[in-house]
């Protein structure tokens, strides 16, 4: 019937913020303007990094940490917030490190299709209150936190998820004590110290519809999602401070081992062999909304 419905729209009203949906993959009534337009929120190509000597963070500052090909860099929260994709660089390997801000996801892909580079912009769009990206070639949407295209010449093809953490920057330093850090000095005017989203990690609110609501928990809750084949799991942080770190666990046919830290609100899944898997830190609503058939881990009582 929503297909339906759809087809039978005028024109105009298969176009949102100058993107074709003639050939959407996913409900329309959930793909809404989120307010800014198509680049109002400018993805940043070429981005300058600096040492971690450089850089003027304070300890708790959030981070997306990225670790791959032999180079790690982190990606400030507080630069992020306002632009929400870098086109980045690890090596050879053409990355995209993008965010969420309502979704608080923060997540790498390998940016390359048919072995050219894809370069992506912030379409202005939201599925599920998740981002849509857009790549600049084709035009497609993309859905982070769903992974792959929804609209455009490649609908339905897949993101390959990178791991990433979404830590504290006296962690990620730590860890990392050679990464090279996202500059605040991106060609942009912007106030990086404030956060455009004051209060809404603590708000019940959802700002966007979502296909589906979450229950059991804050809206807001935090928790570990990770995908394997057609299974999804969500760890919750408030039930993984309840148990002991690290924590063994089967998922399909994997043996997982979850580390998490309670302190810095911080995890990473690892396989039987101590590789890290791609997971991501994501608000409760987000991951159920995408994931409404998640397994939930909770912490024996």
């Amino acid at each position: 019937y929503a297909l339906a419905f759809f087809m039978a729209l005028p024109l105009h009203a298969q176009r949102l913020n100058d993107f074709d949906l003639g050939n959407l993959t996913v409900e329309r009534s959930l793909v809404r303007q989120g307010g800014p337009p198509r680049d109002g929120i400018p993805s940043l190509t070429n981005p300058s990094f600096v040492t971690a000597e450089q850089a003027q963070l304070r300890p708790n500052d959030r981070v997306i940490g990225v670790a791959h090909n032999g180079v790690a860099k982190a990606y400030p929260l507080l630069i992020m917030n306002w632009h929400e994709i870098v086109n980045d660089q690890f090596g050879d390997v053409p990355v995209a490190v993008t965010y969420c801000p309502l979704c608080y996801t923060g997540m790498a892909f390998l940016a390359r299709h048919k072995g050219e580079r894809m370069f992506f912009g912030v379409s202005g769009l939201l599925y599920n209150s998740d981002v849509l990206l857009y790549d600049w070639s084709s035009e497609s949407l993309w859905s982070q936190i769903g992974q792959h295209a929804v609209s455009g010449p490649l609908a339905g093809t897949p993101l390959q998820q990178l791991p990433s953490l979404n830590t504290t920057w006296g962690d990620w330093s730590a860890r990392y004590p050679q990464t090279r850090v996202l500059s605040s000095d991106t060609g942009h005017r912007r106030d990086y110290r404030r956060d455009p989203y004051s209060g809404y990690e603590n708000s019940h609110d959802v700002m966007f519809p979502v296909a589906f609501r979450a229950e059991g928990y804050h809206p807001k809750e935090k928790v570990i999602g990770i995908t394997l084949g057609d299974v999804h799991r969500a760890y919750p942080i408030s039930e993984l401070a309840r148990a002991a770190s690290p924590l063994t666990e089967q998922l399909g046919d994997q043996v997982l081992t979850i580390e998490f830290d309670a302190r810095l609100n911080t995890g990473r899944i690892l396989d039987a062999q101590g590789n890290e898997l791609p997971s991501v830190l994501a608000y409760w609503f987000a991951w159920y909304a995408f994931h409404p058939d998640t397994e939930l881990f909770k912490a024996p009582r």
